[in-house]
């Protein structure tokens, strides 16, 4: 699964994702900073089952910290986009095509109203942050028309020449955008279309291809740079916004405290509502006061919300619950002993037998049965699994 992180120039994007990753993403006041697309692993958080199963784990694959798993997801920080990116203005040829794989989207926008519309700086408040809303839907809209009209003729001729369902056209087309054929199926029951395909007008083409990036690529506003801006102008951006939704996000103080809690100045876990300092006497004045206002930070906001807007992206948009694969569904261990070792992220309505080829493939394709290891029940392939199930799968491979 990888979430990518969109917006215009000079929004606090690169921010964002080293706050989430710490792997040192070059951040800077000024357009296009990001040139060539960060890839890197952010963390989600999710109870741990050994909190109710007596046990002390031993985590592989994410981390445990008094009982919060944090799960790794992939992000992918593309460079800035800009009106008409989708003609090639600016980097959009390139930030359109780092976007391909994405699941879902966290737009980031700046709220305080502190960059034009091309991310130069203004005063604050100088730009209405919903325009940014509005462009980049526009042109991820527009992008995707573009890819669609490229064999459109051939395509919409074809589904009526030989009587054959577009949607199994376009997905042979549109797989490299990480399109599913349900999800085009679902773009078109939308729009409900009744005419033939090649009869379909610009605006219906342009209609179409909007609904299928709603499913597609589904988005999340990161309203960042909220420590800049009044609750009034929050608020005010949240009531326009009408079809995605918002959290106020400060990724310049999460990346502070991140910084500050691997420099062991202080003791803080990601996403928590406040830290505490280790030995103040190590802090100069410089960052006596950048923690102090970092502490008004958390109190107006209850968090820093950089993890909130990763999670909701996952398990909102993604319809994403947790899986805990075992081996000894008694011990909960792995071949290795480890216990509760591995977490995955699943979609909400996987079954057993999903859970059984994420594992391996062998054990998808000669599954006999699982085991609930919590109730210590058998349970079937197409038994549907639970966010934090305990699952242990007997095949005859």
């Amino acid at each position: 699964m990888e979430i990518g992180l969109v917006g215009k120039p000079n929004v606090g994007k690169s921010t964002l994702y080293e706050a989430s990753t710490l792997a040192g993403a070059e951040i800077a006041n000024y357009p296009f900073t990001t040139i060539k697309a960060n890839h890197g692993m952010g963390f989600i958080r999710g109870r741990c089952p050994h909190l109710d199963l007596n046990v002390t784990c031993s985590p592989r694959n994410a981390k445990c910290i008094d009982g919060v798993r944090y799960i790794p997801v992939e992000l992918l920080d593309v460079a800035g986009l800009v009106p008409d990116a989708h003609c090639g203005k600016g980097l959009g040829n390139q930030f359109l095509d780092d976007l391909r794989q994405a699941h879902a989207l966290v737009h980031v926008v700046d709220v305080s109203g502190s960059t034009d519309l091309e991310g130069n700086p203004v005063e604050l408040c100088g730009h209405d942050p919903f325009d940014d809303v509005d462009f980049l839907t526009n042109e991820i809209d527009h992008w995707f028309l573009g890819i669609i009209n490229k064999d459109w003729h051939r395509i919409s001729k074809q589904c009526e020449s030989q009587h054959e369902k577009v949607e199994r056209l376009l997905h042979e087309k549109l797989t490299g955008l990480g399109i599913t054929l349900h999800h085009i199926t679902d773009a078109l029951q939308k729009l409900d279309l009744q005419i033939k395909p090649t009869k379909w007008t610009d605006d219906q083409m342009l209609e179409f291809a909007s609904s299928l990036r709603k499913h597609s690529k589904p988005m999340i506003i990161a309203a960042n740079k909220a420590d800049a801006a009044t609750d009034e102008m929050i608020k005010e951006f949240v009531s326009k916004v009408k079809d995605h939704d918002v959290i106020p996000t400060c990724a310049e103080a999460e990346l502070a405290l991140r910084r500050a809690s691997n420099a062991d100045l202080i003791e803080y876990r990601p996403g928590d509502p406040d830290f505490k300092m280790i030995d103040a006497s190590r802090l100069n004045l410089a960052q006596t006061k950048a923690l102090g206002r970092i502490e008004e930070i958390l109190d107006r906001f209850g968090s820093t919300n950089v993890l909130t807007v990763l999670e909701k992206a996952a398990y909102d948009l993604l319809d994403q619950i947790t899986i805990y694969p075992v081996e000894d569904e008694n011990k909960y261990t792995d071949k290795d002993g480890r216990v509760l070792p591995d977490v995955h992220l699943m979609r909400q309505g996987s079954t057993a037998r999903d859970v059984a080829y994420r594992v391996h493939t062998d054990l998808g394709e000669h599954f006999i049965k699982a085991i609930d290891c919590r109730t210590h029940r058998a349970i079937s392939s197409d038994h549907e699994i639970n966010d934090g199930d305990v699952i242990k799968i007997h095949s005859n491979a």
